[in-house]
């Protein structure tokens, strides 16, 4: 490692890849990051993200200008002086909940390939437990070349994910000997701190990290969505309840928010492809599947709420809709609980406005049938009735007596517990949130 740090290539220019690939290039390696979709590559090649995330056009400026970054469409020219491969290509579920790895071994037949010198050969994907340690097996019986492979999961929140790189919990690497060891302690060697350690194991224990740190976040949701229902029904407030459970060490506050459940790339397929893999071995994840089950019903509950104030039905009402995107500060749509509940609505023939901040473009190759407002304000335009999915901080600065001056009917539906319902009761509205007491 050089003056200028270390070569890098990193494969796949996805949420994952630039972010790792960016990253990298400001701590003053030299990065190449390998892409083959063209609209994508066009726009990052004039220093454009393709998506937004807090911080990323600036990095990827500055690092573009500065000469330690750049972009190509093939492997070959990408990997030439790499002296680290981070393989960061998407993992999706397949029907079956299997995790699809298809873009990985495609990588892996171009690493084969081309590559023609010494190199670390990292799996940055979510991939099962095993897939690295076949992934060296596979490269072992191709290359003429001295490589080592080891596993770097990624523990980035859509959102801060610039910081959750520079300043991680963690940082976990799976190797394989003593190289992989070397170049990884080289790499993290800026960011490592005695309270952000990084963690050497086996690639097997590395990859199952991954799959549980995720599936556990996972079920604490669905956990605290589970006892929302039975609190409701207590006439109780889950927020309270959850403050309480949370200022208890061993707990923890955090993911002990209650409301329409969890969406985006990696809650849901990564519990999904940990239930396949168990079962593949004839163990029984039925923990796992419930916090699936859960996670499901709690999508549904704005739109059961709903009929509970329109028995005669929502066919012709006007719902509008605040936030798409499945989580704050990101446009990502995936796996979005809003997906299925503007389905629902319009499988009842409901007449859909729809506001998000940054998700509308990724909302509208979805639903092109839908409305979608310049602001809030015109999302609540004339409508029966409001529904709250995403917790755009921007929604707790409006001006409520205005928005119920807007609303045809002034119902608010809060799949996430924004506001406080005394307070939007006062100001007019029926309001109705999860695991709390209901006011219509």
């Amino acid at each position: 490692m050089g003056e200028k740090g270390m070569n890098i290539a990193v494969i796949g220019a996805g949420y994952v890849g630039l972010v790792t690939g960016v990253s990298f290039a400001n701590l003053g390696n030299d990065v190449v990051c390998v892409e083959n979709d063209r609209e994508k590559l066009a726009l990052l090649r004039k220093a454009v993200p393709p998506f937004y995330e807090l911080g990323l056009a600036e990095l990827l400026k500055k690092n573009i200008d500065a000469g330690r970054l750049r972009f190509s469409d093939t492997v070959s020219d990408g990997i030439r002086n790499a002296e680290a491969i981070f393989i960061a290509v998407g993992t999706p579920s397949l029907p079956d909940g299997s995790a699809d790895l298809s873009a990985v071994w495609s990588v892996a037949e171009e690493i084969a390939a081309h590559l023609d010198h010494k190199a670390l050969i990292v799996t940055k994907s979510t991939v099962p437990p095993g897939t690295t340690k076949e992934l060296k097996n596979f490269l072992a019986s191709r290359l003429d070349v001295k490589f080592e492979v080891a596993n770097n999961p990624e523990f980035l929140r859509q959102g801060t994910a610039i910081r959750d790189f520079i300043l991680p919990d963690r940082i976990i690497c799976g190797v394989e000997g003593d190289y992989g060891k070397r170049v990884l302690g080289s790499l993290y060697s800026g960011i490592a701190r005695p309270d952000r350690p990084i963690l050497f194991m086996d690639t097997v224990d590395s990859e199952l990290v991954k799959y549980a740190s995720n599936t556990f976040l996972a079920l604490k949701i669905s956990f605290i969505n589970e006892i929302a229902s039975f609190c409701a029904s207590l006439g109780g407030d889950i927020d309270e309840v959850a403050k309480g459970m949370g200022l208890d060490r061993r707990i923890a506050p955090r993911f002990l928010h209650a409301g329409i459940g969890f969406g985006g790339s990696c809650f849901p397929k990564d519990t999904k492809a940990l239930v396949y893999e168990m079962e593949k071995r004839s163990l029984y994840p039925g923990i796992l599947k419930e916090v699936l089950k859960r996670n499901q019903l709690q999508r549904m509950l704005v739109i059961e709420k709903l009929k509970m104030l329109y028995p005669e039905g929502i066919s012709g009402k006007s719902v509008g809709i605040w936030g798409l995107s499945f989580k704050p500060n990101t446009d990502d749509m995936r796996n979005a609980p809003s997906i299925d509940i503007i389905s629902a609505l319009l499988e009842e023939k409901a007449v859909v406005r729809a506001y998000d901040p940054y998700a509308m473009k990724q909302a509208n190759r979805i639903f092109p049938d839908v409305t979608y407002c310049p602001n809030a304000y015109d999302a609540a335009r004339e409508v029966d009735a409001l529904l709250v999915l995403t917790e755009w901080h921007e929604f707790r600065d409006l001006d409520f007596e205005r928005v119920v001056s807007l609303m045809h009917n002034p119902v608010m539906v809060d799949g996430r517990n924004m506001f406080n319902p005394r307070d939007m009761s006062r100001l007019g509205f029926r309001y109705l949130s999860i695991g709390r007491r209901d006011y219509i």
